[in-house]
């Protein structure tokens, strides 16, 4: 939570409860900077809860006040505001999840597959699908790179695209009645455009939120397996697991080697050392060739 920029997202989870599944929720919050070469090692921490109420998300980022890397949830919105915070979050909206919507319309894939039966594809959603993919293409070539090196291109490359984009959005929703579909996504993207349009001066920002959606991918993907969480406090568990499990992951480490090595010798570690069986610690240690108690020695 002392990052400074962090990518937050949920999913469903049921839990069990009086003889009945709920519907519940996990989260996950990521700190990854290597798209931007920043110092701070990759990590994800995850909270369970019974149900999506915002109260979820302002209690877990109580003590961050850095850039929060979001889809537009309505329960992050009061993180953002400055009445209701001394030190109010930035948001930095999801791409990924505002193209999805303008793609929906224009699948040409899923329009063939439907034929006569499916919806006419939108050429303003496919127009605006290929802008956005311009504007991908610009990030997927500098990755990695510095975040002044990243605001310097945006600001030749991607500022131009991004202003001329605005003002076809704002011509072409003036020509749409009120029943077009594609004025829902039209409009996803411009009411909150300058949340939008905050990586063009911050390198730090990525242009999706995908870092909190990989993380959450095994959830999805485990729920037909493992079908619910016995108890909230088994929820809570399990975000747990992710946690460390996750955090191993973004570093490279084995997390069953990891964890039977941290259960062996965390009972024999004094709680000011407990840093170095943090994941990243633990690994540059172990590249060494010592565990952490003889590099101490």
């Amino acid at each position: 939570m002392t990052a400074e920029r962090l990518h937050g997202d949920d999913t469903t989870l049921r839990i069990l409860a009086k003889g009945k599944c709920t519907t519940g929720r996990i989260w996950s919050y990521v700190r990854d900077d290597r798209p931007f070469a920043g110092p701070a090692p990759p990590a994800a921490v995850y909270y369970a809860s019974g149900d999506r109420r915002g109260e979820h998300p302002q209690k877990h980022l109580a003590g961050f006040a850095g850039i929060l890397q979001a889809d537009c949830y309505n329960g992050f919105a009061p993180l953002f505001d400055p009445r209701m915070r001394a030190s109010p979050i930035t948001p930095a909206f999801c791409f990924a999840h505002a193209r999805r919507g303008f793609f929906e319309l224009a699948d040409i894939e899923k329009k063939a597959r439907e034929g006569e039966k499916g919806k006419p594809i939108s050429p303003i959603a496919l127009e605006a699908v290929r802008r956005l993919d311009e504007l991908f293409a610009i990030e997927r070539a500098i990755n990695g790179r510095s975040a002044d090196e990243r605001r310097a291109v945006r600001q030749e490359k991607s500022k131009p695209l991004f202003d001329v984009m605005h003002a076809w959005l704002l011509r072409e929703r003036e020509t749409l009645s009120r029943s077009a579909e594609v004025l829902k996504p039209i409009n996803y993207m411009l009411k909150r455009w300058a949340d939008f349009a905050r990586f063009l001066d911050d390198g730090r920002i990525c242009l999706s939120n995908n870092a909190a959606e990989r993380s959450l991918r095994g959830v999805a993907l485990g729920r037909r397996n493992w079908t619910f969480a016995g108890s909230q406090r088994g929820a809570d568990r399990a975000a747990v697991m992710l946690t460390t499990i996750t955090t191993c992951r973004l570093n490279d480490v084995d997390p069953k080697a990891w964890l039977a090595d941290v259960l062996a010798r965390i009972a024999d570690l004094p709680a000011s050392r407990l840093h170095e069986l943090l994941p990243w610690e633990w690994s540059s240690l172990r590249q060494i060739g010592k565990p952490a108690d003889q590099q101490a020695a």
